[in-house]
């Protein structure tokens, strides 16, 4: 089911090393490699889209939950408030971009978040009256 969406993606990748913009981007292809596996995991329908509810999903995945407002001006940080999904060329633009972007920081800080501050399980431990603030 993903195999359509996956030449459709390859093909704007290689749109990118085309582009003489990106010429001098450093490990061009290996990031784009990366992106669109990204995309492809937050890209629910397989429409080649991230909507708002994919954008919740992964803030969500990513342990930052956000509202809805916060959601949609996000997206529209990414698509210019052209519209209200966000497109492979828009997600890859944002990545590969010099704005800083609220879904650039998320996506650059996934892994290093997830590494270095693991939740802990199991039950809080005990306080008393001293102890709180």
């Amino acid at each position: 089911r993903r195999a359509p969406q996956d030449g459709r993606l390859e093909e704007i990748n290689k749109e990118f090393l085309c582009d003489p913009k990106f010429s001098n981007e450093k490990d061009l292809e290996e990031k784009l490699a990366v992106f669109k596996e990204k995309y492809m995991e937050f890209d629910l329908n397989n429409q080649g889209e991230i909507d708002l509810m994919s954008v919740k999903r992964m803030m969500e995945k990513l342990g930052a939950p956000k509202t809805h407002l916060e959601l949609k001006k996000m997206i529209s940080e990414v698509t210019g408030g052209v519209s209200d999904t966000i497109s492979y060329q828009d997600f890859v633009n944002v990545m590969l971009g010099k704005r800083s972007a609220v879904l650039k920081l998320v996506m650059m800080f996934e892994g290093k978040a997830n590494e270095s501050n693991p939740k802990p399980s199991g039950p809080p431990p005990e306080r008393d009256i001293a102890s709180l603030p």
